[in-house]
């Protein structure tokens, strides 16, 4: 590897699986310290942790339920106990859409999307960018969206909804925080071999049905979308900011044909 992260101490929500395990993976490769957030899967954790050490970096694991501001808070000092000059926060924990319609929908369904993937979000850049600026600035936000904060679909509306949301959160942070030299961006990935989609990780059939509409004609491996994120912790990305990385095999140039 190139040591593009030598020196950075990076904190990866949902780390303990799929992207956010494979970015910390990834960071460590190039050199990062990571902070392992989990909030069910210890077990997840503790083998990200371990692969961080494998490859010569240190790691810390932590657990928060992310909706909560008090665990996000107590999540942060924990983490800056062991890394006190941490400086990237990628936000990856998030839930998957329930495939409800919106007239069927309960509000708890909502609040579970919405607090997951836009408010435990905003937490985690509230505390991040105070501890930035208490360091004189410098640092980097890696937002994980999603292709649906472009492209609806039938059943998705509370995601959809909040990875748009979690976008604009992006877009009026980079601003606000570009003074500082803070780089806020998003990695917008479309189909990837995670736990999201277990059914065709464990079904070839329905695999090959998902991968149709992809130009690609394959999903995407956690690892792809861990290397841009590779790209965006790193000073090769210092004049990026406000951006969305769609990683989705061409997904996105494919909605209009057959119109």
């Amino acid at each position: 590897m190139s040591g593009r992260l030598d020196g950075r101490q990076a904190l990866i929500t949902g780390s303990d699986s799929g992207i956010g395990q494979a970015t910390a993976i990834e960071f460590a490769r190039e050199g990062a310290d990571v902070v392992v957030h989990y909030l069910h899967d210890h077990e997840g954790a503790m083998h990200t942790r371990d692969m961080v050490e494998q490859a010569g970096q240190r790691a810390t694991i932590v657990r928060a339920d992310i909706t909560q501001e008090d665990q996000v808070e107590a999540m942060f000092d924990q983490a800056l106990i062991e890394f006190p000059d941490l400086d990237v926060l990628m936000n990856d924990a998030g839930v998957d859409s329930s495939g409800i319609p919106v007239s069927e929908l309960d509000t708890d369904t909502w609040d579970t999307e919405i607090r997951t993937n836009v408010y435990g979000a905003f937490f985690c850049c509230r505390r991040f960018v105070q501890h930035r600026k208490e360091m004189g600035g410098n640092g980097k936000i890696i937002n994980i969206t999603s292709v649906h904060q472009e492209t609806p679909r039938v059943g998705g509306t509370d995601y959809d909804v909040s990875k748009g949301a979690l976008r604009n959160l992006t877009n009026s942070l980079a601003l606000e925080v570009a003074p500082l030299k803070i780089n806020v961006n998003n990695i917008g990935p479309g189909m990837v071999l995670t736990p999201f989609n277990q059914e065709a990780i464990d079904n070839p059939k329905v695999l090959e049905e998902q991968v149709q509409s992809i130009p690609f004609r394959r999903a995407a491996e956690p690892s792809e979308v861990a290397r841009v994120a590779v790209f965006l912790a790193s000073p090769d990305s210092d004049y990026v900011t406000g951006s969305t990385y769609f990683i989705d095999g061409g997904l996105m140039q494919n909605q209009g044909q057959g119109a």
